[in-house]
């Protein structure tokens, strides 16, 4: 189903969404979620994705293969790669994420959520371990400014994906501690790690390399989303960095490939697609990958989302336009 028809069917029942978007409503579902702990004021951001709790299936405790023996992923498409110092680097591909958002894995000795919202592009990775233990995290099937609600399986929180943090229940604002990893593409991993290891293909009956979203980064307004658009007339679904409070829109390395300001350096090379474009992801248009590092060399953790989401949760954060 390409993006338009998905938009058009589901606007169909938005007055519905929001009229039972109220915690009494959900309590039937959510019995062990405390709804009066909570850092939301409108109910009414909160909406139905459209599949109910679970019915995304996050995964947990995935099976790798090595690098070499995956044969099955074009070179174009998106992984997101987690490199930690003394294991084998590992590549999460977009392909399965698309499908499932959440992995919940363990590294060595860290406990990590990777996880992708496709309705905001957003790829981040969650050290699982809190002050009440090592999370385990699912699909809510609820959404705020777009963005994928997840839950834990152990306290039933509510977690905001794009911020990393509780936003009802027991764990409301509890923060989560990101890690850093990127999106880059599966010729460029395997390039750097020969040696490493890749998510294999998850055991589920779905389209694995098709993209469900077809056409979605190029619309013209974002799916479920009743926000404010983005100053300085950047389009709703352009991609930008974000780095803490700060966003660079992608269109700036148009004209450069690394900007160093901030106290961090931005660099951009071709040669990934994007997973939002065309049906076949691996035939998508080109939309490159993004490396940011600190004045020592280290990867920093950061985000590469559109636009709408980042002013949607980051309302007073700065935006590096340069000379545009």
């Amino acid at each position: 189903m390409s993006f338009q028809k998905l938009f058009l069917a589901t606007a169909l029942c938005l007055s519905v969404t929001a009229a039972s978007a109220n915690p009494k409503s959900w309590a039937r579902e959510w019995p062990t979620t405390d709804f009066n702990n909570t850092s939301i004021s409108n109910w009414s951001e909160i909406m139905s994705g459209g599949p109910p709790k679970d019915g995304i299936p996050a995964l947990s405790d995935p099976s790798f293969i090595n690098a070499s023996d995956e044969s099955r992923i074009g070179d174009r498409e998106p992984v997101i790669t987690l490199e930690i110092d003394g294991q084998t680097p590992r590549a999460y591909p977009i392909r399965y994420l698309t499908w499932h958002e959440i992995v919940n894995d363990k590294v060595g000795n860290t406990p990590v959520a990777v996880t992708f919202c496709p309705l905001c592009n957003s790829g981040i990775t969650f050290d699982r371990r809190t002050s009440a233990g090592v999370l385990t995290f699912g699909v809510s099937g609820k959404l705020r400014n777009s963005d994928m609600v997840m839950y834990d399986r152990e306290t039933e929180t509510w977690w905001q994906q794009a911020i990393g943090q509780g936003i009802v229940g027991q764990l409301n604002g509890v923060e989560l501690t990101t890690l850093p990893t990127w999106m880059e593409s599966w010729a460029e991993f395997k390039s750097r790690n020969p040696a490493g290891l890749v998510m294999d293909e998850p055991g589920y009956n779905r389209s694995y390399g098709a993209n469900p979203y077809r056409g979605y980064d190029t619309s013209r307004k974002p799916f479920l989303y009743n926000g404010e658009n983005p100053p300085h007339g950047i389009s709703p679904l352009a991609r930008v960095v974000r780095v803490g409070d700060r966003a660079w829109p992608l269109e700036r390395f148009e004209a450069t490939p690394e900007v160093t300001e901030a106290g961090v350096t931005i660099s951009w090379k071709p040669g990934q697609a994007s997973a939002l474009d065309g049906g076949n992801i691996a035939k998508s248009r080109d939309v490159g990958s993004i490396r940011v590092k600190d004045g020592q060399g280290n990867d920093l953790p950061h985000d590469v989302m559109f636009a709408f989401a980042y002013h949607a949760f980051w309302p007073d954060g700065e935006w590096m336009l340069g000379n545009r």
